[in-house]
């Protein structure tokens, strides 16, 4: 299986302007330049769509592991706050910190953590980044 997804830049870092497009349509000519990224201008950036990648990354991958164990989660909620540092001249994706809650029917503290590493460390999207991704979970009851 392959996606796609596209990006076209116009003009300068500052003062140009980029679209971003995926395959499915789901986004299509969204904006994005340095004023979104840098300056919380309305928008989407780079590091935010790798965080929704994440986060619906790891909650898929979370419940397919559940499944796999004989639980059924009723809601998993992941955010991903991803970390953009200045390093030397230019700047890196430095960390992502997953934070998960999920209502899991008739699980233990024990296998849920077990579980949620597990989907840590398995999810594709966090095997592609190379960045510390560390992740806070708690199990709602």
């Amino acid at each position: 299986m392959k996606k796609t997804a596209s990006a076209v830049w116009k003009g300068d870092l500052k003062t140009g302007k980029g679209e971003i497009s995926t395959q499915s349509g789901a986004l299509k000519s969204n904006p994005y330049g340095f004023n979104t990224r840098f300056e919380g201008q309305p928008g989407t950036n780079p590091e935010e769509l790798i965080g929704a990648a994440h986060a619906g990354c790891f909650s898929m991958a979370f419940s397919m592991i559940l499944g796999g164990e004989g639980f059924t989660p009723d809601e998993i909620k992941t955010s991903a706050e991803v970390s953009l540092d200045k390093e030397g001249e230019g700047f890196a994706i430095t960390a992502i910190k997953l934070t998960m809650s999920a209502k899991i029917p008739n699980i233990d503290q024990a296998k849920f953590e077990e579980l949620a590493n597990k989907a840590k460390e398995g999810c594709p999207v966090s095997k592609v980044l190379n960045a510390d991704i560390t992740l806070s979970a708690t199990l709602e009851s």
